[in-house]
């Protein structure tokens, strides 16, 4: 049975004079200290971002929208072989090994749960940034059924072959680094669950997470 997937492009919202529209704020992150060293990646993809090394322009989410995700619970797939899953959300995103939750290889997800339905604004991933890596067929869906037994709707994609099965995305695939990834999705998606797959990494077959958070009203 096919799965139907609904792709929601996730592009910042940034404006050309630097202010936000009446009723948007500026999110503000908190960011992990950024890990000085390790060996120089070695990978190519046709997928692959180039490396930026400037600061994230200001991304506006609409007033009133709050991290929602902080201490919820979160299920996976399989269960991790490093770490605790409560680690996703509990605000720990600094790059020691510490912080680490580990899944097996092959294609893998997490999935945080709301207390209730949301409207979704933006959502930050940091998988092992304690060096450069590229986490392949990382795919975000946000959804009311805790099982996506519809797909749920993709806001972010790059798995360039369909080497996951879940559709063609959009997206490049990048290097981690501590800003972590933002997916902003400007005119917002309401959902419960949010699920997060990857298909190990450049380094080895295994999967990564150090947090994630999710924002919304």
């Amino acid at each position: 049975m096919g799965i139907m997937v609904l792709f929601i492009l996730a592009s910042p919202a940034v404006y050309a004079d630097g202010n936000p529209p009446a009723g948007k704020i500026e999110l503000k992150l908190e960011l992990p200290e950024p890990f000085f060293g390790g060996t120089p990646i070695d990978y190519y993809s046709p997928n692959l971002e180039e490396e930026d090394y400037k600061d994230r322009p200001p991304y506006y989410v609409p007033e009133g929208v709050t991290l929602i995700s902080k201490d919820k619970p979160v299920t996976s797939s399989v269960p991790p072989t490093r770490g605790q899953l409560k680690q996703i959300t509990d605000g720990d995103k600094d790059y020691g090994k510490k912080s680490v939750v580990e899944l097996p290889s092959g294609l893998q997800w997490v999935q945080i749960e709301l207390d209730k339905e949301y409207t979704i604004y933006a959502i930050v991933v940091w998988h092992f940034h304690e060096g450069k890596r590229v986490y392949k067929d990382f795919i975000v869906t946000v959804g009311n059924d805790p099982e996506f037994k519809d797909g749920g709707k993709q806001v972010y994609n790059n798995d360039y072959d369909n080497s996951a099965g879940l559709g063609i995305g959009k997206d490049k695939e990048y290097i981690e680094n501590n800003k972590g990834r933002l997916i902003g999705i400007e005119e917002g998606v309401k959902g419960k669950y949010i699920r997060l797959y990857s298909n190990g990494n450049s380094y080895n077959d295994m999967n990564h997470y150090i947090e994630v958070e999710v924002y919304g009203k």
